[in-house]
């Protein structure tokens, strides 16, 4: 069937199809504009887990997502397809997160693993691998790019879009990232692994390509990575939990906050979105919860800003999700989440997301 006849014939009332893509959405790949990478992949964490399973987990909740979405009620016509990740990215995950875990405790107990060959010969592999999924994942992204679609990745952890910044980085000549998180992710090789989660966006600072890094909501940070923003002189910008929160009881409203953000981004934006930046009990079990953070509206309402700001978002990673042992809770967020981005990714770039639904109040 051709596209506009599986429309036709598609409910979007009902339940998504069990057998359909992400969303229950019944197009294929080449009849969608929007094509999501998912990486499942955990190899450095360090304290909670879980991270390698948000991308299953954020798809198996999206079938429960409405698609008559308020603000984006014909986004679901242009289709959005999961990509099947790579059997050997969630195999290779499982097996150096295990191999990393004693290089981990050997640091944290105070020693160096240049003493120990064979840590450092496992630390070595990590390092390799890491920077294999990094080559295969911009590999899988420019394919998709060159075919015409937007792409977007979900994780795994932090360190999973680092290839995808290096693909939007061989199209692009300079364009900036707008990193909602509660931590800055500026570690240098953190606890030894060159491609940590915590140096996702010192590692992304090395692309001459992004010029502006734009952080939102952080509350974590360490000295060194301080000194990181201090010498990148101006190209990293913090706004931290306790300074945004500051202004708002002072009077500042959030729209003026988000108008004051936009304004330090270049025009090209790449959104990177660690789900740990809200609020704890928007993701509970995420592996690095902080307290403190944002509501899912302020998220959305600072994404709907961005896009009708006359910037170009060029795409967006969702990282960090993990699900729990019991529930959905997670996923339900990240899958709500991850259906908002894709509308106002849509949106900014002139595909029809449908006009707003305006409900009579009073």
């Amino acid at each position: 069937m051709t596209k506009q006849q599986i429309i036709a014939n598609f409910d979007p009332s009902q339940p998504g199809l069990a057998d359909a893509t992400v969303f229950g959405l019944p197009f294929s790949a080449e009849q969608s504009e929007i094509i999501i990478i998912p990486v499942p992949w955990e190899v450095t964490v360090s304290y909670g887990a879980g991270a390698s399973e948000g991308s299953e987990a954020i798809v198996e909740a999206s079938f429960q997502v409405d698609l008559n979405h308020q603000d984006f009620p014909e986004l679901w016509k242009l289709g959005i397809y999961l990509e099947e990740a790579p059997t050997h990215w969630k195999q290779n995950s499982d097996k150096y997160k295990a191999l990393a875990q004693p290089i981990i405790e050997l640091l944290e107990s105070g020693e160096a693993v240049e003493n120990y060959p064979a840590l450092q010969s496992d630390l070595d592999k990590i390092n390799k691998v890491c920077r294999d999924l990094h080559t295969e994942v911009k590999e899988k992204v420019l394919f998709w790019m060159q075919q015409g679609k937007k792409v977007a990745l979900i994780g795994g952890d932090h360190s999973t879009p680092l290839g995808y910044y290096e693909a939007l980085a061989s199209i692009h000549d300079n364009f900036g990232i707008l990193h909602l998180d509660a931590h800055m992710d500026l570690r240098i090789a953190y606890e030894g692994f060159t491609y940590s989660h915590a140096s996702i966006m010192y590692n992304a600072l090395q692309i001459p390509q992004i010029t502006k890094l734009v952080q939102v909501g952080i509350r974590d940070f360490c000295e060194q990575e301080v000194g990181v923003v201090k010498k990148e002189n101006g190209r990293v910008l913090i706004n931290t939990d306790a300074d945004l929160k500051a202004e708002t009881f002072e009077g500042k409203t959030w729209a003026q906050q988000c108008d004051a953000i936009m304004a330090t981004l270049p025009q090209k934006v790449c959104i990177s979105f660690d789900i740990d930046g809200m609020y704890p009990w928007y993701c509970p079990n995420t592996g690095t919860p902080v307290p403190g953070g944002f509501s899912f509206e302020q998220a959305t309402y600072l994404f709907n800003k961005l896009a009708e700001s006359g910037k170009e978002i060029i795409g967006f990673d969702l990282v960090e999700v993990a699900p729990g042992e019991t529930g959905d809770w997670d996923g339900n967020v990240g899958a709500r989440m991850l259906f908002h981005m894709c509308g106002v990714l849509a949106k900014n770039n002139g595909l029809n997301v449908g006009q707003k639904i305006n409900f009579q109040r009073r």
